[in-house]
């Protein structure tokens, strides 16, 4: 035998080795087992709801208000070596902003009075407004905030928890995103696995309709005759793996077949909100025009985390106004408001909000500016990368206070300012993982979430 066949057979035996490994992991998944131990097990926070505000909500007119507008009102502004977008050529005037704000809870925290429903669960949330990011355009800053990278490519935030996590429910994805009817700008790569294993991709539920095609089996086939072809399929294909023990993605491939068929049982019972109390289905908004759609995913969103789905996406799109704010994010408010408080009712009432991380969170906040069009000025913002207003609500988070600020006309974060990486972190160690620890080896190096480390932001921790 000489040198390069020795190394090939050594390569076949390690590969023979792992896939007696991922056999046995898949195994033990499918009974349930395999729950994987926090780094830092006083972590409170077991699930993750995030809750995606695509388009770029304006921290202005929700969570941050800047009375200095309204003295600065349609006066010119000038921009300081910031980036400007198509639509911020030209002129510029500050724009205050149309909604009133209240000090709501006892923490005073303040609120636009559109939010109605928010304001009374004001207490239970952590409001953060030192974050920033570093794109402007859509698509890079949703990649960003959801992988981590600007490019895409890499593997989702849900993906990540998810590996240091193990799975609660062999029988439902521990990924489960819950988008609307047009996905947002970047598409499915914002809840990819990326490098890793196809396992860790988020599963997409549809909006309307059968959340998953097929997922009932085709007439006349039973549960019987789909376990044998099962059977036979991971037969075959257990063959071919130790023929070709490189061809790693087929043990995954063999694992969302066994797992698509376990969902045939879970999710149709899963989605019939039917069980639910008529004063649930009211708390959430459920049958009324405004409100049913983004109602019924949190819903939806508290019973998978309720069944052990560790991480869940939900989409609200678009908060892109840069005309007319307060129809336009008036509208989105109104959508989503009572939906989520609702959800954090929902998930205090039973036992769960301690051990549910909700985040709520855009791509970038908006500019305390805008330009003339159509004869005047519009009362809408531009985009923002160094000032935004996010939130967080149980989980170990720190409740009923808000960290951070931004300057007085809400253009740049001045206090307790972090970069998203550091956010990220933080996000990790909420649910008990270190970001420096949970890693995975691709293209010759250890690669992370936070691309290259972070640190914790400590002032949002309990």
């Amino acid at each position: 035998m000489d040198r390069r066949e020795f190394l090939y057979g050594l390569n076949a035996s390690l590969g023979s080795i792992a896939m007696t490994a991922m056999l046995a992991a898949d195994d033990a998944r499918a009974q349930g087992r395999e729950v994987k131990q926090p780094h830092f097990p006083d972590a409170k926070a077991k699930h993750c709801i995030f809750l995606y505000m695509e388009g770029g909500p304006s921290h202005i007119d929700t969570f941050d208000p800047k009375p200095k507008l309204k003295e600065l009102h349609e006066q010119e502004f000038q921009r300081k070596g910031q980036q400007q977008s198509a639509m911020s050529s030209g002129k510029r005037y500050f724009v205050q902003s149309p909604f009133e704000f209240q000090k709501a809870g006892e923490s005073g925290a303040d609120i636009s009075t559109a939010w109605s429903h928010l304001a009374g669960v004001a207490d239970d949330i952590c409001f953060y407004r030192g974050l920033q990011v570093t794109s402007v355009n859509h698509p890079a800053a949703n990649y960003h905030v959801n992988t981590g990278n600007r490019f895409g490519g890499d593997p989702a935030i849900g993906s990540w928890v998810n590996l240091g996590l193990g799975t609660e429910n062999s029988d439902l994805p521990g990924f489960v995103v819950l988008p609307e009817l047009s996905f947002p700008q970047g598409g499915p790569a914002n809840w990819s696995n990326g490098f890793l294993p196809t396992d860790y991709q988020g599963t997409a539920f549809r909006p309307e309709g059968s959340p998953l095609l097929d997922i009932a089996p085709p007439r006349g086939v039973t549960r019987r005759q789909q376990r044998r072809n099962l059977d036979l399929l991971a037969k075959f294909n257990t063959r071919h793996q130790d023929a070709h023990p490189q061809h790693g993605q087929l043990a995954a491939r063999m694992n969302n077949y066994e797992l698509a068929f376990r969902m045939q049982t879970q999710v149709p019972e899963l989605v019939n909100i039917d069980d639910e109390t008529q004063a649930t289905r009211d708390m959430y908004g459920i049958d009324n025009p405004k409100t049913d759609n983004f109602g019924r995913r949190c819903l939806l969103a508290r019973k998978l985390v309720e069944k052990g789905t560790r991480f869940v996406q939900v989409f609200a799109s678009t908060w892109d106004s840069h005309d007319y704010i307060l129809r336009a994010h008036g509208s989105m408010i109104e959508r989503v408001d009572q939906p989520i408080a609702a959800l954090i009712k929902d998930l205090k009432q039973r036992g769960l909000l301690d051990e549910t991380l909700i985040v709520w969170m855009g791509e970038f906040g908006r500019t305390p500016d805008n330009g003339i069009r159509g004869g005047g000025v519009r009362y809408g913002r531009d985009h923002n990368p160094n000032a935004m207003a996010v939130w967080l609500a149980g989980g170990g988070v720190r409740a009923g206070h808000t960290i951070g600020a931004t300057d007085e006309v809400g253009m740049e974060a001045v206090d307790v300012v972090h970069p998203l990486r550091d956010f990220h972190v933080t996000l990790l160690r909420l649910l008990g993982l270190d970001d420096n620890r949970l890693t995975y080896f691709h293209a010759g190096r250890y690669k992370q979430l936070s691309q290259f480390g972070g640190e914790v932001i400590d002032d949002l921790i309990a």
